[in-house]
């Protein structure tokens, strides 16, 4: 934790992401009981739904075998969103599809895989295959679930719903770029958030006021495929296997919460050359980098 002209800045790493709060207050016990416990809860979230973790519940369900396992109303609450957006896509968004990752590597080369490896993969995606309620689930044998287009604005979201239980100062959680606020800053001013270029490292593309909500980026900087001039997002149709075609470099979409923001930037990235019409159509604040 280290001490800002206006308040607190505190640092800490999760889900393969660097993590930041700033929080605007004199109080430095304060700041520090918000750091420990938001820390605490993202973490918790983490070793819940991640699917490298072995001794998760997602890794426990993964490895099922089509037997039921028993989940609370946490996982259910997440089971249901995802639906919802498994029903909004239109299939194309699959919360059983991170296994395609056996067909793909997003490492920046060129290594494309054929189109039989892919259809094999295939197989094993298909969230209308999973049965689940309010107590258990059941996954089908060689299938996996992975929370990972959810989970950390999920986590964002808790992290501000723990910080309003304890204060109503000013307060900023960024986890990896995926962000929320609970107010704006002091003398009403607006947070002054910096958006990546998709292209640059270090370059910004623009900088972003946000008085209150959440902000959420989808794009393929650092995750692609390039081949005789082609480029292959790391978004994935479910349905097919394969990249959207023509989705744009990066998306930004504002909203009351993270992981209302969060699923629109990705469900707008697989719209593909559609992106901006389906976005306007939600009539919701966001930024299209092509």
């Amino acid at each position: 934790m280290s001490e800002r002209e206006d308040g607190f800045y505190i640092a800490f790493v999760a889900m393969a992401s660097p993590c930041e709060i700033i929080i605007e207050t004199v109080k430095r016990s304060l700041a520090k009981t918000i750091g420990e416990q938001v820390s605490k809860e993202v973490w918790r979230i983490e070793d819940k739904y991640s699917r490298y973790n072995p001794n998760s519940l997602c890794s426990e369900i993964n490895r099922s075998n089509n037997k039921p396992v028993t989940i609370d109303d946490e996982t259910f609450a997440l089971l249901n969103f995802a639906d919802t957006c498994y029903q909004l896509s239109e299939g194309v968004f699959d919360i059983t599809s991170g296994v395609l990752r056996k067909a793909w590597c997003f490492d920046c080369t060129d290594n494309i895989p054929d189109s039989a490896t892919v259809t094999q993969v295939l197989k094993n995606v298909g969230w209308q295959k999973v049965t689940y309620d309010n107590l258990q689930i059941t996954l089908p044998a060689e299938m996996e679930l992975d929370f990972g287009g959810i989970a950390k604005e999920y986590a964002v979201d808790r992290a501000i719903l723990l910080i309003k239980s304890l204060t109503q100062f000013p307060a900023l959680v960024n986890l990896g770029g995926d962000l929320a606020t609970n107010s704006a800053r002091k003398n009403n001013q607006p947070w002054q958030v910096g958006v990546q270029h998709p292209g640059f490292e270090e370059k910004t593309t623009m900088v972003v006021s946000l008085f209150k909500g959440a902000l959420a980026t989808s794009g393929d900087a650092k995750r692609y495929l390039l081949k005789d001039g082609r480029r292959y997002s790391h978004i994935l149709n479910a349905k097919t296997g394969w990249p959207i075609e023509n989705a744009p470099r990066a998306i930004t979409v504002s909203a009351p919460q993270c992981i209302q923001a969060g699923i629109l930037a990705t469900l707008s990235q697989m719209q593909g050359n559609n992106a901006e019409q389906f976005l306007t159509e939600q009539d919701i604040k966001h930024w299209v980098i092509r």
